[in-house]
């Protein structure tokens, strides 16, 4: 009868119901979270750090987009202003959250239990330096793998300093120019911010 158990020579057979239930992937134990983390300075951030991120979060299952804080830069934006700029630029990402941290990047994946760093390459001349990093990471933290993801054509040129400079010499059009390479929420940030 279908559905129900029958013995033979002392082995108990299930039927083919059964074995459909078992096979299902509700009934699997589920892999586990794949995470991922996309660190910079993101001073601040542009169409091109927003086209990575996008990209990125379909990659994993959770990206963290990390502030990295570097004594050595004096940075237009503070930490947690970055902060605030990426959660409202990212906000539709159900899978994104933005933190802040100082040290070795290496070590800030490794305290958020991320098996993927996020790198982004816009130009020829980054893969030489981002190569290197990642074979330091490497040693540094053999478990965590580097993911390099090529910037798309229409944001490879785009650069912070480039739209910090159109920003304060661009007159009357800089809001129009920012545009082609901030998200809206930065353009009124840096803006107030230059204008000072």
């Amino acid at each position: 009868m279908v559905g129900s158990f029958t013995r033979r020579g002392g082995v108990l057979l299930l039927p083919v119901a059964y074995f459909a239930v078992l096979l299902s992937p509700c009934c699997h134990m589920s892999r586990p979270t794949r995470i991922g983390l996309y660190a910079g300075s993101f001073d601040p951030v542009t169409l091109g750090h927003q086209d990575i991120i996008r990209r990125g979060a379909k990659l994993v299952d959770r990206l963290i987009v990390s502030v990295g804080i570097n004594p050595d830069k004096r940075p237009l934006f503070t930490p947690p202003e970055r902060v605030e700029l990426l959660q409202r630029v990212l906000s539709d990402l159900p899978n994104v959250e933005v933190d802040c941290f100082e040290g070795l990047t290496v070590d800030h994946v490794q305290r958020r239990g991320a098996q993927v760093m996020l790198r982004g390459i816009r130009t020829v001349s980054d893969i030489e330096a981002e190569f290197t990093m990642a074979l330091t990471n490497r040693t540094l933290s053999p478990e965590v793998e580097t993911v390099f993801l090529m910037a798309s054509e229409k944001y490879s040129h785009i650069s912070s300093t480039l739209i910090k400079q159109i920003a304060l010499m661009g007159g009357q059009g800089s809001l129009i120019h920012l545009e082609q390479f901030v998200p809206d929420p930065v353009i009124e940030a840096l803006l107030g911010k230059l204008r000072k």
